[in-house]
């Protein structure tokens, strides 16, 4: 039977931001709702528990802003000033290029963990997980994230 995660090994884990899979209905780009989410969690909880706070506005939050062309911290100021998910697509709107080239984005967010550093990046956070025989499983950094969320059994 495949291994799953320590217990605990990652810091808190939370179960309710979506998939880096799932795509922004507006844009078509992946990783961007969970951004969104995150931004919202701290909105109405002040801050993000510790294992995901050291990557907010860093990591993948940051290279999608950077593909964008946008500051982190102008993504989060429109979501926490926002009263709705339209109002926050709206205001992206704004400041978002008109083509967010989202093919461009989505392939390489896909294939984040690829290279041979990566690879290596991956196995350390799966051996720290308690799950290096799942190295051959886990090919992405999303698929890492979905890993340790629980939605990659």
């Amino acid at each position: 039977m495949p291994s799953k995660p320590i217990p605990g090994s990652t810091g808190e884990v939370l179960t309710t931001l979506p998939s880096p899979y799932l795509p922004h209905a507006a844009t078509g780009l992946l990783y961007l709702p969970r951004f969104i989410a995150k931004c919202r969690y701290v909105k109405q909880h002040g801050a993000l528990p510790a294992s995901y706070a050291k990557n907010y506005k860093r990591g993948c939050d940051r290279f999608l802003s950077q593909h964008l062309g946008v500051e982190p911290a102008a993504v989060e100021k429109i979501v926490h000033e926002s009263n709705s998910d339209a109002d926050v697509d709206a205001r992206l709107r704004e400041i978002l290029p008109a083509d967010v080239r989202a093919a461009q984005w989505n392939r390489r967010l896909v294939q984040m963990g690829m290279t041979v550093a990566g690879r290596e990046f991956l196995l350390t956070a799966l051996t720290a997980m308690g799950c290096a025989d799942r190295a051959d499983d886990i090919k992405s950094v999303p698929d890492l994230i979905d890993f340790d969320e629980g939605r990659i059994e």
